[in-house]
């Protein structure tokens, strides 16, 4: 469909190109015919003066010989001086006609002739002689020579005429191929706006259809979708009420292991005594083995299963914090952002001054409307593992900013400390998961918990790092969170 309309646009400017083409062509027709006519017509106009310039000069050459008056002579005279000039604008027009130079020269032979033949009688009659002239006048072929003049004369304005009307029809066949081409280029246009609206017609009716299509889609879409985010609801349910219980379980035997490790280290330390009083009373009781195994095999050994027990609690804790955050209810509220980031930062600011670090907040958060404790505790983490992981021995800043798009806040937490290897940004929001040097207190869980708080506020969280230049944390959050979306 796409291609056909822009066939159609492509023949309908084609057809405006033609027509425009076929108007500048007959405008320069119409020009060149206007020019030629009114050639023609300055033709005639020096055709018809020469001869009567011609007949005048007859006409007072006759005067003269009868009344003899200087008069006619220099009336002739000045028409005679006007015959040539008359004769050379002739030739200046005809000079692309081969047949009408060919008449000029006939005429410009019997000009010559007649010429000859007035200046003999005016020399007879300015001699006196005036019975010779009228002698000379009888006996000349004047008369014969003017009717040849007035038939060349004629010959050559019908030779312009002729001329006019092959430039008429000319003039006609233009206008007819202009009016045929402007015919064919608006039937084409009209036949690319008819085939245009009746494609956007087909168009309009097949979008329709499918926007009915989509629509009913949409609605066995939000109605499996919401099947689905039930079924995802139930199931997160049952891995919450899951985890809380393995936790809950696992928390009895590891605090009996505790206990019993507290009592084997009471009684290492009576066994070390008695190993004491024996050592010192009768050594030869005594193995080397035993001394070993009393003073230094038994107390590491306790000191493991109390180091791996704290560290099995704390990871218990961790899920059971995880859990408990997951069937917390979630409550929104409008929150006032750059007064809670400012709260975390004062209550941090015993680390933040103890590792020289800058908090930087914008002056002006954007206000969001969502849950303020699971908010607190995802800038809590961030602000907290920012400081963190600064560059030993180097000035720390960490910047928070946050913009609002649409119906979205982006919130960046951004520090100038050791980064992130590209390769770890996704690990590092996994479950007991940490990346880089492993110098800091903790069991991987608060980036984890931060993830978790994000997807249940209905947001995403990112990181952009490389090692060495630091990180910065992109939190999406919606602007306003409904309680269907927090639960």
């Amino acid at each position: 469909m796409g291609r056909f309309l822009i066939g159609c646009m492509v023949i309908g400017f084609a057809s405006l190109v033609a027509a425009g083409a076929a108007a500048i062509w007959s405008t320069g027709r119409n020009q060149e015919h206007i020019r030629a006519v009114n050639h023609t017509y300055e033709v005639e106009l020096a055709i018809s003066r020469a001869v009567v310039l011609i007949e005048q000069a007859e006409s007072v050459r006759r005067g003269y010989i009868i009344a003899r008056e200087q008069e006619y002579l220099d009336s002739y005279r000045t028409i005679a001086a006007q015959i040539p000039g008359a004769l050379n604008k002739i030739d200046e027009l005809t000079d692309d006609n081969p047949r009408e130079r060919a008449n000029l020269t006939r005429l410009r032979r019997l000009v010559a002739a007649i010429e000859t033949r007035r200046d003999i009688t005016n020399g007879l009659v300015e001699a006196g002689r005036i019975g010779d002239a009228i002698d000379a006048f009888t006996e000349e072929t004047t008369a014969r020579r003017m009717r040849g003049i007035r038939n060349l004369g004629k010959s050559m304005e019908r030779e312009e005429q002729r001329l006019l009307t092959f430039r008429d029809a000319e003039q006609r066949a233009s206008v007819r191929t202009f009016y045929m081409t402007i015919g064919v280029a608006g039937a084409l246009l009209l036949f690319v706006a008819i085939a245009s609206l009746l494609t956007i017609q087909r168009y309009t009716r097949d979008l329709a259809t499918s926007r009915d299509a989509l629509r009913d889609f949409a609605e066995s879409l939000e109605e499996l979708v919401d099947e689905r985010t039930a079924d995802l609801t139930r199931a997160n349910e049952e891995i919450q009420r899951f985890a809380y219980i393995v936790s809950h379980d696992l928390r009895a035997p590891l605090v009996n292991v505790m206990g019993f490790t507290a009592e084997l280290d009471a009684s290492i330390g009576a066994i070390t005594e008695l190993i004491d009083r024996a050592e010192a009373s009768a050594p030869t009781i005594l193995t080397e083995e035993a001394r070993t195994a009393a003073r230094q095999e038994m107390p590491e050994a306790i000191r493991f299963i109390r180091t791996s027990t704290e560290k099995m609690e704390r990871l218990i804790n961790a899920i059971l914090k995880l859990s408990r955050e997951g069937r917390r209810v979630i409550v929104p509220e409008r929150i006032d952002m750059t007064a809670l980031v400012a709260t975390i930062g004062a209550t941090l600011q015993h680390l933040i001054d103890g590792n020289q670090t800058r908090l930087a907040i914008q002056v002006t958060l954007p206000e969001i409307v969502s849950d303020r404790l699971a908010i607190e505790q995802i800038f809590s983490n961030l602000i907290e593992n920012a400081v963190k992981y600064l560059k030993p021995g180097s000035p720390g800043v960490i910047e928070i900013r946050g913009v609002r798009h649409g119906g979205r806040v982006t919130f960046e937490v951004s520090d100038n400390g050791r980064g992130i290897a590209p390769a770890d940004h996704s690990r590092v929001f996994d479950l007991f998961r940490r990346a880089g040097n492993q110098d800091q207190p903790g069991e991987g869980i608060g980036l984890a918990l931060v993830r978790a708080l994000a997807y249940r506020l209905g947001g995403v969280i990112d990181v952009r790092s490389d090692l060495g230049k630091g990180a910065t944390f992109r939190l999406s959050l919606p602007t306003t969170l409904s309680d269907a979306q927090g639960h």
